[in-house]
């Protein structure tokens, strides 16, 4: 067996260190051969020769005894477990520091301070979707929506007990909500917690449960709430109702219910942003002569103007026909698309009309055919 080295060469320090220098070493030293991070053969020997001398050296008695007796002084020779021993200088609170700096936890689980999960928590947030008519998502409706909510119980306030002497600290865990388990590997004794099982976590038992809800804290209900959506609302937009989501744990409040707007399309009227639009059939002849026509809107029938020589897939705007902007309280406009209708078939006298038509056309010097046939010139 290697020969036992001296405590502050270990640690890298003179006789004349400080409290804080011993720790600072010990920590850094500690990161550095830890065998979970330290994957070198030897690193687990090393470790424990850190935690050893820090044992020693952070405590100022059992320093004292080592300064003038050497190992005999502190029976060093017995060998040292860091996982089995008591780090009166706060020797676990170290290593669980060093541990959450890399990981975020404690080393296997393990904490100097007691961890409990007895505490209240919050439940979770619930999503449900809402099918609502393009007219409805523009004018705004309300609409009833059942709901199952698991409420907190008025009989006890959530606490599951008859009363509140009824209630006490479990036995097992002794109100932590945790068990720590030990279990020996080959670098010593290894400590984790876990849930507890009597008390499921709680901290606490009961001896004689609430009549109204059995023991749960809370009860299962059915209800309604009134869902109002506001004029403009489109899809995607929340609504947030406060408490009707998942339950909350141990007196917490239940989470919150979000309601998502779906809003149906229209068979006709299209929507971008506040502006609706739709297409307008127009007649070749109201086109090219103009002509004021009744178009339907959101709001009702309203006369649009078609200007004389009025071309396919113009867009001509009524303001104030859209939908109402929330942030404003302005309306925007309604967008009509003229989209120019050839008939397929016509009458006697249309024909005798078009066949007219066409002559005065073919005839001028200005037809459109001419127009065209011009720029390949």
């Amino acid at each position: 067996m290697a020969e036992k080295r001296d405590y502050y060469e270990v640690l890298g320090l003179s006789r004349s260190a400080s409290p804080d220098e011993i720790k600072k070493a010990y920590r850094k030293l500690a990161k550095k051969y830890h065998p979970d991070l330290n994957k070198e053969p030897d690193a687990a020997d090393k470790f424990k020769e850190v935690a050893e001398a820090y044992e020693v050296l952070s405590d100022e008695n059992k320093k004292a005894a080592y300064d003038q007796y050497g190992f005999a002084g502190v029976n060093g020779q017995g060998g040292f477990d860091p996982f089995s021993q008591g780090f009166t200088s706060g020797g676990f609170d170290d290593i669980s520091d060093i541990f959450s700096s890399f990981f975020g936890g404690g080393m296997g689980g393990f904490s100097g301070r007691s961890q409990t999960r007895n505490g209240p928590r919050r439940g979770q947030d619930h999503l449900m979707s809402v099918d609502i008519s393009f007219l409805d998502a523009c004018f705004g409706v309300k609409k009833d929506v059942d709901l199952t909510v698991d409420e907190t119980c008025k009989a006890c306030n959530g606490s599951g007990a008859a009363s509140p002497s009824d209630i006490e600290t479990c036995k097992t865990c002794h109100g932590t909500g945790m068990v720590i388990q030990t279990r020996s590997t080959m670098l010593g004794q290894m400590q984790t917690q876990s849930v507890c099982p009597d008390c499921r976590g709680t901290g606490r038992r009961i001896r004689k449960v609430c009549p109204q809800c059995r023991g749960a804290g809370y009860q299962t209900k059915r209800t309604t709430i009134t869902v109002e959506v506001p004029a403009g609302a489109q899809s995607g937009n929340q609504i947030r109702y406060s408490g009707k989501g998942g339950r909350g744990e141990n007196g917490g409040p239940n989470g919150d219910l979000y309601i998502e707007i779906n809003v149906q399309p229209h068979k006709m009227y299209e929507r971008m942003g506040d502006d609706i639009y739709l297409e307008v059939p127009v007649s070749a002849v109201d086109a090219a002569l103009g002509a004021k026509v009744e178009v339907p809107t959101i709001h009702g029938d309203c006369e649009l103007a078609i200007p004389a020589g009025t071309q396919d897939g113009t867009k001509i705007r009524l303001k104030g026909k859209g939908v109402i902007n929330r942030k404003t309280g302005r309306n925007g406009s309604q967008i009509c698309i003229v989209k120019i209708h050839v008939p397929k078939t016509l009458s006697r006298k249309e024909k005798e009309l078009y066949r007219e038509l066409q002559k005065i056309q073919n005839g001028s010097d200005d037809s459109i055919w001419d127009k065209f046939r011009k720029q390949f010139s």
